[in-house]
């Protein structure tokens, strides 16, 4: 791929996450984001970088991808998970392994982080391509189920 590149986002990237977040979220559960309160989180993700980051990536200058990394800690491995969130590549640029040279960028900040003991991610359960898509990066399914409660709409 010619003239590609992986950034770390900042703040003149969220109108950008802000795009990407709604459109994702559209496509992937049907859901209609409260576009302040998206604003809000993007800003304060990248306000407080010990909580996270995002990672774009640009082709020919124009950011075509996205992926956002959160954080947990694993008291069973003394070490830290990154939770890999918010992906999403505009429509032209899919099928062509933008995310696979983002998650492999991923993996080299994490070798570089002796912190970081591994990677986790959440997909629908209907999103075949993703799963696939996941699978050939190197994950795996896990015998573990997602439950959430939402305190705050």
């Amino acid at each position: 791929m010619n003239n590609f590149l992986i950034r770390r986002a900042d703040k003149k990237d969220i109108e950008t996450l802000v795009n990407f977040n709604e459109a994702m979220a559209i496509e992937t559960e049907n859901k209609i984001l409260d576009i302040p309160t998206l604003t809000n989180g993007v800003t304060r993700l990248l306000q407080n970088p010990e909580n996270g980051f995002y990672l774009l990536a640009e082709v020919d200058g124009e950011v075509c991808a996205s992926l956002m990394i959160t954080t947990e800690w694993s008291d069973w491995r003394d070490g830290i998970f990154w939770w890999v969130q918010s992906v999403f590549v505009v429509p032209a640029q899919r099928r062509k392994g933008l995310y696979s040279m983002m998650y492999n960028h991923v993996k080299e900040l994490a070798n570089a982080n002796p912190d970081v003991c591994g990677f986790r991610l959440y997909v629908d359960k209907e999103n075949a391509p993703a799963q696939s898509t996941y699978e050939k990066c190197g994950m795996e399914k896990t015998n573990y189920l997602l439950y959430e409660e939402i305190t705050r709409k």
